[in-house]
């Protein structure tokens, strides 16, 4: 949702809003994910503001997501033809009545299978937060194994469940871009 304002926001938004966006969608897209390490231990130093690392986990990897995903969903709606909302405009509807009725309806369909992808990639990015200490299945694998110096056999668990957990995923996305590219 918050990718998806960003780009509303963009395009809609007040004028003098629009360069800071812009520079916010192409920064955070500059850094790599690992910027939850950075918020979680620069927060306190820089700002006095202490967080819980769920929240530093949370929060840094929505900000990072929000930015690429706001670029799908321009992605999105530049792919429907100019023409469009021409005759959109040509029948006397408002930007806003373009952008819900014909415009949106399509460029959603359009990026559909780009979002899915992404969700699987968010979720084998989460696994980054057990660099700052939140219990996620990495953390928990390798506490496990520096008390029983099982290291072969905690990333092959780890491997293993991430893979249950996450083919599912890939082939669910595979079916939604079978199934988009049937209607187009």
């Amino acid at each position: 949702m918050i990718g998806f304002t960003l780009r509303l926001l963009r395009c809609l938004g007040p004028t003098w809003l629009r360069p800071l966006i812009v520079f916010y969608i192409d920064s955070m897209r500059a850094i790599p994910v690992l910027v939850v390490v950075w918020t979680f231990f620069a927060f306190p130093i820089l700002f006095g503001i202490t967080m819980m690392p769920i929240v530093a986990a949370v929060g840094a990897i929505s900000v990072h997501v929000a930015a690429s995903l706001a670029e799908i969903v321009r992605a999105g709606i530049e792919s429907i033809r100019q023409g469009q909302s021409w005759a959109g405009l040509a029948l006397g509807m408002t930007q806003a009545q373009l952008l819900r009725k014909i415009i949106l309806p399509q460029a959603i369909k359009r990026v559909l299978p780009v979002l899915a992808t992404t969700w699987v990639a968010l979720f084998e990015d989460t696994s980054l937060v057990s660099i700052i200490v939140v219990s996620d299945l990495a953390y928990t694998a390798m506490q496990i194994r520096s008390k029983t110096f099982r290291i072969l056999e905690m990333l092959t668990a780890m491997a293993v469940i991430y893979w249950a957990m996450g083919y599912p995923q890939a082939k669910l996305t595979d079916w939604i871009h079978r199934g988009m590219a049937g209607r187009e």
